[in-house]
C-alpha cells in the first residue's frame, strides 16, 4: 500500500446484501458507487486489451501513459524509462501538456530522475502525494514547468526488474489521488510490463529479420561511366518482410546489367526466395551474352526445375554502348515499366508488353524491347511498393511518382532515391526497392 498521510478514509465498496438496511439516500449513493466501480473495471479491462494490441514499443509506452491518465482522470502523465544502470532516466514520455506549455519548456532537458522522480527510482513502491512541494524529496520545477500539486507514482516492472516509473498528476476534479486510483494504476502497470516485454521481443525479431533481408541485397559496384544509387525500405507495418530486390553489374562485354524484382509474399520464405532468384539471375546474366528475354526464360525454366519459389515479377535490362551514346535493351516478367527522366526533365514510362511473371508458365516467352538513351538521362527502376495505394488507381501512383522524380531530377542520385522513398505516393504497407542509373553527360 502507498505511503500517504492524512488521507480521508474512503467508504468501502457497498455490500448489495445489506442495501435493504440503508435509507433511500444511502441506497442511491451506494448504487452510484457500484456503477462507478463497474465502469472503472470495464475501463481497466479495455485499457489492458488496447495496450496488448500494440507491438511498436514507442506506441506501447505512449499508450500506457494516456491510458493511465484516462483511467484516473489525470490532466498530466508521464513514463520515465530507466537507464540499464537503474540510476537515472534515459527516456521520458510525457502527455497532457498544452502547446503553450510545451513551448514554455522548449530547451529544458527532460527529467533524469532527481527530486521526487529520484525518490521513486530509489523507492519503487506506489506513492501518492497531496502536495509535491511539501514532500521532503521535492526539488521544485524548472522555469516554464506547469504548477503541479498532486502526484501518483507507480513502478513498471518487466521480467521482475524495474523498467521505469509511471507518473500522474492533477486530477481534473481537483481532488488528490486516492487508494482506488492507486489500485487501478498498479493493475495497469502490471499489464504494461507484459506489453512492453512483448513489444521489445517483437522489435528484436523484426530488426533481426530486416537486417537479414538487407544483408541479402547487394552493394552496388562501381558502374562508371554511369552513376547509380539504390535504396530498400521495409514495409511500414511491423513484421512484414518482403521479396523486393535490385541488382546491377558490369558485364564481360562492357554492358551494364540492371535487375529489379519482387517475389510475392511477406515472410522469411519470400526473402529466401528472393535471394535464390537474385543469385541465379546474376549468374545467368553474367555468363549468357543473350537478349534479356532469353535470360528470363532460362531463369524461369531453372526456377521451375529446382525450387518451389512463389510467383515473381522482374525486369532485366542491358545498357550497351551505341555509336556516341547508349542503348537500353530490356524485358519484363510482369513488372512495372522503368521511368526515364530526360535532361530537360521530361518524364516517360517505358511502357511495353510486360510479359508473364516468373513461376506461371516457364514455356511462355517474353518480348524484348530497346530504345536509345540520351546523355545525362536518369533511369529509375522500382517495385510496386513505391506507388501502390488501395484508395487510388495504379496510374495515379505512377503519375505522382513521375511528378516527384522530375521535381527532384537535378539531385545527386543517392539523394534522389532517398527523396522518392521518403515521399512515395503509396500507403507504405509494402516494402519497396528503387535503383536509379544516370547516363554520362555529353562530352
Amino acid at each position: 500500500m502507498a505511503r500517504h498521510e492524512g488521507e480521508p478514509q474512503r467508504p468501502p465498496i457497498p455490500d448489495p446484501g445489506r442495501l435493504q438496511e440503508a435509507d433511500p439516500g444511502d441506497i442511491a449513493e451506494r448504487l452510484r458507487e457500484l456503477a462507478a466501480a463497474k465502469d472503472r473495471l470495464h475501463g481497466l479491462l479495455d485499457a489492458v486489451l488496447a495496450i496488448s494490441r500494440e507491438l511498436d514499443l514507442p506506441s506501447v509506452l505512449h499508450r500506457v501513459v494516456t491510458t493511465a491518465m484516462d483511467l484516473v482522470g489525470a490532466r498530466y502523465g508521464a513514463l520515465g524509462v530507466l537507464h540499464e544502470s537503474g540510476e537515472y532516466l534515459e527516456e521520458f514520455i510525457a502527455a497532457g501538456l498544452t502547446e503553450q506549455e510545451r513551448d514554455n519548456l522548449a530547451g529544458v532537458e527532460f527529467p533524469h530522475g532527481r527530486g521526487m522522480l529520484g525518490h521513486l527510482i530509489r523507492h519503487p513502491e506506489p506513492l501518492r502525494v497531496d502536495d509535491i512541494h511539501s514532500h521532503p524529496a521535492s526539488a521544485g520545477f524548472p522555469p516554464g514547468h506547469p504548477h503541479l500539486r498532486t502526484l501518483l507514482g507507480v513502478a513498471v516492472s518487466v521480467r521482475g526488474e524495474i523498467y521505469g516509473d509511471l507518473y500522474l498528476s492533477e486530477r481534473h476534479d481537483g481532488r488528490p489521488f486516492d487508494e482506488v486510483d492507486e489500485e487501478v494504476v498498479v493493475a495497469l502497470a502490471g499489464a504494461a510490463g507484459i506489453a512492453i516485454e512483448n513489444a521489445r521481443l517483437f522489435c528484436q525479431i523484426r530488426d533481426s529479420a530486416e537486417t537479414f533481408q538487407r544483408l541479402l541485397l547487394p552493394t552496388l559496384p562501381d558502374l562508371r561511366p554511369f552513376t547509380a544509387a539504390a535504396i530498400y525500405r521495409p514495409a511500414a507495418e511491423p513484421n512484414r518482410l518482403g521479396g523486393d530486390w535490385y541488382d546491377a553489374v558490369i558485364l564481360p562485354d562492357g554492358a551494364v546489367g540492371v535487375v529489379i524484382g519482387d517475389v510475392v509474399g511477406h515472410d522469411l520464405h519470400a526473402a529466401a526466395a528472393m535471394a535464390q532468384t537474385r543469385s541465379m539471375l546474376r549468374a545467368l546474366l553474367y555468363d549468357h551474352r543473350t537478349p534479356p528475354n532469353n535470360i528470363l526464360t532460362q531463369l524461369d525454366h531453372t526456377l521451375h526445375a529446382t525450387t518451389p519459389n512463389p510467383i515473381t515479377t522482374a525486369l532485366l535490362a542491358r545498357i550497351e554502348p551505341r555509336d556516341h551514346g547508349w542503348s537500353l535493351h530490356w524485358s519484363t516478367a510482369g513488372h512495372l515499366p522503368p521511368l526515364l527522366i530526360t535532361p530537360d526533365r521530361r518524364a516517360e514510362y517505358l511502357r511495353a508488353d510486360p510479359g508473364v511473371p516468373l513461376g506461371i508458365n516457364a514455356a511462355h516467352s517474353r518480348p524484348d524491347h530497346s530504345r536509345p538513351l540520351p546523355a545525362d538521362a536518369t533511369l529509375i527502376f522500382f517495385t510496386d511498393g513505391l506507388i501502390e495505394h488501395p484508395a487510388h488507381a495504379i496510374d495515379e501512383g505512377l503519375d505522382a511518382l513521375a511528378a516527384l522524380a522530375t521535381t527532384h531530377a537535378d539531385q545527386p542520385l543517392q539523394d534522389l532515391v532517398r527523396t522518392l522513398a521518403d515521399h512515395h505516393p503509396s500507403n507504405g504497407q509494402d516494402d519497396m526497392a528503387i535503383l536509379a542509373l544516370r547516363t554520362p553527360p555529353a562530352t
